[in-house]
């Protein structure tokens, strides 16, 4: 029997919301992606040039500490992956966090939340971040999506 995780990376809450329905709609764990250095609103400032979230975005090399290192992936088959989009991307915690595991032969499937903007080149971005990884296409998750949506959307993959 494969087993389920749902990681997920939240800035305010929005995200967390719909890992934590996502999880319960298949039966998964949860598992909070947390920044060493917790984001505060100033660092979400996208408007500021010099704030953090704007300065790590437009360095793509760019790859925040995490708070742990505690996910266990090894015991999981499929991973949902879950972000805010930041500039049309995921955060680059997302590929600090790909990059801290070895997902090898495992199926990685991203959701995002958005205030305007879709996936974008989100998939692209990811997947030197997890070689030999399954990375499928993901999708947008906003508004109030039902448990019985969003586990037909998870037993298509």
């Amino acid at each position: 029997m494969s087993k389920t995780l749902v990681a997920y990376f939240s800035a305010s809450g929005t995200t967390k919301r719909v890992a934590e329905q996502l999880a319960e709609a298949v039966g998964a764990d949860v598992y909070e992606i947390k920044p060493a250095v917790a984001y505060t609103r100033a660092d979400l400032n996208w408007n500021d040039k010099k704030s953090r979230s704007t300065v790590e975005m437009n360095d793509p090399s760019s790859r925040p500490a995490l708070a742990d290192r505690d996910a266990h992936v090894e015991e999981y088959d499929k991973i949902f992956v879950g972000f805010p989009i930041w500039w049309y991307v995921a955060p680059t915690i997302i590929n600090t966090f790909l990059e801290s595991y070895d997902f090898s032969g495992k199926t990685i499937v991203p959701f995002a939340t958005s205030g305007g903007s879709g996936l974008g080149k989100t998939v692209s971005r990811l997947a030197p971040s997890c070689p030999g990884a399954k990375l499928q296409d993901g999708k947008l998750l906003n508004g109030r999506l039902s448990q019985q949506e969003l586990r037909e959307w998870a037993e298509q993959l």
